[in-house]
């Protein structure tokens, strides 16, 4: 899913790569997007923390995690509280004027989910419709735009948003197409699927990076460098292969 800001909820901890003078890498991420990030038993997890963890290792770099609320994540960055993000973030023209963005961890797309009552994704269809996003992600703004004709709920993170969609306070839910595949193998989610096709729409970027502090193209630089090296070594896979039954990259 992707998705835009940092009070951090206290949750934090540590990684060390081993290295006898390793530097430090003050690491921020959601946990309220599950698989890729998620918070079990007061600690962090999911695919964009053991991402992260395995890039510390390969930048010999000390590592400490943070939850940060989404719609702060960039503001935390911006205000100097954080070195990276790897929340599962989208490229935008927006947040680039404002973060600089490493290559693509992953790839995936938008999509719409909801009962068997909708079988069509188009704007026109869904007039009237209620459709719930979490605020402060690429759906939401693509919502308000091309689903004129919708009505807009939004909720603070995927979880509420997954919730309005269980109360019967949305009829549809936007989202990422892994993240909401993990949320319909639930008992609650197992009632919805798919709506249409894939949204298809040059805004909706369908890759997801890792963010740093605007200018810092040193750090852009070894993320990029890191990220191959776990592809090469296996690594990366290893990671895919613990929380999903098809390739992401």
């Amino acid at each position: 899913m992707f998705r835009l800001f940092a009070l951090a909820i206290g949750i934090t901890i540590a990684v060390s790569a081993g290295a006898s003078h390793a530097d430090s890498l003050r690491i921020a991420t959601e946990g309220a997007y599950p698989p890729f990030n998620f918070v079990e038993s007061g600690e962090l997890k999911g695919f964009d923390v053991d991402i992260a963890k395995a890039l510390c290792a390969k930048m010999s770099a000390d590592c400490t995690f943070q939850a940060v609320p989404w719609k702060e994540i960039i503001e935390g960055l911006e205000g100097n509280q954080y070195d990276l993000i790897v929340a599962s973030m989208a490229y935008t023209k927006e947040r680039a004027a404002r973060i600089d963005f490493s290559s693509p961890y992953y790839r995936s797309h938008s999509v719409l989910i909801g009962n068997e009552t909708f079988q069509d994704s188009a704007p026109d269809a869904l007039a009237g419709v209620r459709i719930a996003a979490e605020a402060g992600t690429i759906q939401a703004e693509y919502l308000k735009s091309a689903y004129t004709k919708s009505v807009i709920v939004l909720a603070d993170d995927q979880p509420a948003a997954q919730r309005l969609l269980i109360d019967k306070k949305a009829d549809l839910l936007i989202g990422d197409a892994i993240e909401l595949l993990t949320f319909m193998e639930t008992p609650q989610g197992a009632v919805f699927s798919y709506v249409g096709d894939p949204i298809s729409s040059d805004f909706l970027q369908s890759s997801a990076h890792i963010t740093a502090h605007k200018g810092n193209k040193a750090l852009i630089e070894r993320v990029n460098a890191a990220l191959k090296e776990i592809k090469l070594d296996g690594t990366y896979d290893r990671i895919n292969d613990a929380y999903f039954p098809f390739s992401i990259y």
